[in-house]
């Protein structure tokens, strides 16, 4: 069991990658809080880990509001007393050219995507401080490492998160405290559903894009959640300020487009 006696919170845990997260890491014997704006879909995932004979806490959270933040942290404390691993992984995505997006959209992915960490980091950091040290996680994505066509809110919100990475893990290495960033590629989950859309017209739209992936699969949130595992675990000791790529090969080449059979 690699994270017995760990207690996590995973942001974004009702769903995809979020809640494939949470499964892995309470089966690997963390106390796991999931936290996540759906308070049914928090419920849910902690009604299943539970189901599984670990512990697990629900809370109701915008990540981008700090008084939510505020009293997730606090509850998780109050409830277990430390707090050993954060996951930022909470999300939006927003599929549209910049000339015609308002100023609040582009706060609202601002507020979670960047905003949420800064302020997770911030409240979470003086509990793993007093514990002795802590890993943090954040999502990034392939965008955190190139451009990406009309999405130029979500691109440049990825970016941030990869710096405040590098920037988070050469200010608390001292403390004993790991931060590295996890970039997904294409990943089955309800936001690249939303995306791409359903039904036969989503599904070409997935098999298009495939083509510029060599291992030519889709990943599934259990894929990326392995990996997030292991950055938070202490298999991963010694590796801090890294963005650790979970794309199926597809950041590996400048040219490849290989159609699907």
């Amino acid at each position: 069991m690699k994270l017995t006696g760990k207690v996590a919170i995973v942001t974004g845990a009702a769903s995809g990658i979020g809640r494939a997260s949470a499964v892995a890491f309470a089966r690997e014997g963390a106390k796991v809080v999931v936290a996540d704006l759906s308070n049914s879909g928090a419920e849910e995932t902690a009604r299943f880990i539970c189901s599984e004979g670990a512990e697990a806490l629900p809370i109701e959270v915008d990540v981008s509001s700090e008084a939510d933040v505020r009293r997730m942290v606090e509850e998780t404390a109050a409830r277990w007393g430390r707090i050993d691993i954060l996951f930022n992984n909470a999300g939006v995505l927003l599929v549209k050219p910049v000339e015609q997006m308002t100023e609040a959209e582009w706060d609202r992915v601002m507020g979670v995507n960047v905003k949420g960490s800064f302020l997770a980091v911030k409240h979470v950091v003086p509990h793993m401080r007093r514990g002795g040290g802590g890993t943090i996680l954040n999502t990034g994505s392939i965008a955190s490492l190139s451009g990406q066509v009309g999405t130029p809110a979500y691109s440049a919100s990825k970016g941030a998160i990869a710096l405040l990475t590098k920037s988070l893990a050469l200010d608390l290495g001292r403390d004993k405290i790991r931060v590295n960033c996890i970039c997904p590629g294409i990943t089955d989950t309800p936001m690249l559903r939303e995306h791409l859309g359903h039904g036969a017209e989503g599904e070409a739209r997935i098999k298009a894009r495939l083509s510029r992936v060599p291992l030519g699969e889709i990943l599934r949130p259990e894929d990326v959640a392995r990996a997030a595992l292991y950055l938070v675990s202490d298999d991963s000791a010694g590796i801090t300020g890294v963005l650790h790529v979970v794309d199926a090969g597809l950041t590996a080449a400048a040219e490849f487009d290989e159609p699907l059979k």
